[in-house]
């Protein structure tokens, strides 16, 4: 995977991330990371919970640790590097983040239009 898909992979989780844990947990901390891939770094500021801290974590070692060279969608990896119960939170997660993207994309086209 290229330095410029991992930096887009990692800003997408930390959208997603955000998202949810503001929604569902209570106790966020404005938390920094920084994390080395191929000599390059990237950083992120995000405010999360402790148990959204250690899956966002997970989620990042696994893309760090990703053996493809195209990374195929997790969901449809010949290969799954997560464990079964990390998979299931991450799905949950995600589809539930992503919704809440999408809607927001759709009302703010909706409001632009009445406008």
């Amino acid at each position: 995977m290229t330095f410029e898909k991992f930096n887009s992979e990692v800003k997408t989780l930390e959208k997603f991330f955000s998202i949810y844990c503001k929604d569902k947990h209570t106790n966020q901390q404005t938390r920094n990371y920084s994390f080395k891939y191929k000599n390059n770094s990237v950083s992120c500021n995000i405010n999360l919970c402790d148990e959204c801290n250690e899956l966002f974590l997970y989620a990042v070692s696994r893309l760090q640790e990703c053996p493809h060279k195209e990374k195929p969608r997790c969901r449809k990896c010949p290969n799954p590097c997560y464990e079964k119960d990390k998979f299931k939170k991450m799905a949950k997660m995600m589809r539930y983040s992503g919704m809440k993207l999408g809607l927001t994309k759709l009302a703010k086209k909706f409001n632009f239009l009445k406008s």
